[in-house]
């Protein structure tokens, strides 16, 4: 695990930050749909949003899948299938639900959310990270959310992230994330966590609002939920 961390810290994320241009810092990356308002002060600190560490995490009832199969067990598999990956996301309470494609070194797509290929996917007992534009019926709700007592009415919110093989993964928001431009604490996670990030700005804002949810629960899930057709959009 050392030298996969080390491997992240020292050639990935550089890589991510100055090659790909994925997320942060290179030309702006995600923008808004409408009239375009002035993005964070450059001078601006980071904030970061957290549910109080002593609060128990909320179990809610297990949901169950139209085939009937709920949402069975606390803890991700022991062994993920090495071709696993993120197909869907999903936040019910933001009006959230995206298709999910692996991102590249182009500008990110519409009308689908991207996961950072280099970065573990669901059931590694690490960090997945997801992105989108602040658009419409993308990642827009959770820069709107942001803006409002930092962010802190997301907290406690589920996300429902599923994979190619089947599987729901179910996450609670734990953390709002204001103002970044580190993938560092997403590299360095040791414990089952999705990430979600969009943009603050239009085209050329550097911080970035990011959204950490932990691991509730993984399951079965309907085939039919898990594999939604994707209609990726250039945008422009």
């Amino acid at each position: 695990m050392h030298d996969v961390t080390t491997r992240l810290r020292t050639r990935i994320a550089p890589a991510i930050l100055t090659a790909l241009g994925v997320t942060f810092i290179a030309a702006g990356l995600l923008t808004y749909i409408g009239p375009v308002a002035a993005g964070p002060d450059p001078n601006e600190s980071p904030t970061i949003a957290s549910l109080p560490p002593t609060d128990p995490p909320a179990t809610p009832e297990p949901t169950p899948t139209p085939s009937g199969n709920p949402v069975a067990t606390p803890n991700a598999s022991p062994t993920p299938p090495p071709d696993r990956v993120v197909t869907r996301v999903v936040v019910e309470a933001l009006r959230i639900d995206l298709p999910v494609v692996p991102g590249d070194d182009q500008y990110p797509l519409c009308n689908v959310a991207q996961y950072i290929t280099d970065l573990p996917q669901p059931g590694w007992g690490r960090a997945a990270y997801l992105y989108a534009h602040a658009r419409g019926g993308m990642f827009l709700p959770i820069l709107t959310a942001s803006k409002i007592n930092n962010g802190a009415k997301m907290l406690g919110m589920l996300v429902e992230v599923y994979t190619s093989d089947d599987r729901l993964f179910l996450y609670e928001i734990r953390e709002v994330r204001r103002h970044q431009t580190s993938l560092l604490d997403a590299i360095g996670a040791t414990s089952e966590q999705v990430w979600l990030q969009t943009s603050e700005g239009p085209k050329g804002t550097v911080g970035k609002t990011q959204v950490v949810a932990m691991l509730l629960s993984e399951g079965a899930a309907d085939p039919a939920r898990a594999h939604p057709k994707p209609k990726p959009v250039v945008c422009g």
